[in-house]
């Protein structure tokens, strides 16, 4: 594997596409407690707009910020992980094209977060999880787990979170 992945702009687009699918599953969450903030729906919208063929840009990025702001004034667990969804879905056109085990939380952020969302609004249960996580890796396309197959497996760390991605991570890498 070398320091350098080439990454097309259609390989970002199905990234982000799968990212915003992911996060957009689990953005009720947030909304049922916030109906009024849509940061972290514009942040979906603005991934969507982007795997649609618009450009990455600032308003891209602002997007991404502006859920994670949400995410950090949100004091339900659950809602917070929808907003964080959100987040890693208009950041996943900003995949470095560097074989940096880091990068992939680029590629499966949204979903580990949706993983997160998902279980603790059922009361903490891993079973959600897990079950989110297969729903999610049987709608990964073959361009999505190609990507990621050049990039080194997720580092250790990140909590649950973190834990989620791994597993979401081999679940993928064995599709291969």
């Amino acid at each position: 594997m070398t320091d350098e992945i080439i990454l097309s702009m259609d390989d970002l687009r199905e990234v982000t596409a799968f990212a915003a699918e992911n996060a957009a599953a689990v953005l009720k969450i947030f909304e049922t407690l916030h109906p009024l903030d849509t940061r972290p729906r514009k942040a979906i919208d603005a991934a969507w707009a982007f795997a649609r063929g618009d450009k990455r840009g600032k308003a891209l990025r602002d997007a991404s910020w502006a859920a994670l702001k949400a995410a950090q004034e949100c004091e339900d667990a659950a809602a917070n992980q929808a907003a964080r969804a959100a987040m890693c879905a208009s950041s996943a056109p900003y995949l470095h094209p560097l074989a940096r085990s880091t990068q992939v939380r680029h590629i499966l952020g949204a979903a580990a977060h949706g993983g997160h969302a998902a279980e603790l609004a059922e009361g903490d249960a891993a079973d959600v999880a897990i079950r989110h996580l297969e729903r999610t890796a049987k709608h990964a396309s073959p361009a999505v787990i190609e990507v990621l197959c050049h990039y080194p497996s997720p580092p250790a760390g990140g909590g649950r979170v973190g834990e989620l991605l791994r597993i979401l991570d081999g679940m993928l890498r064995a599709e291969r």
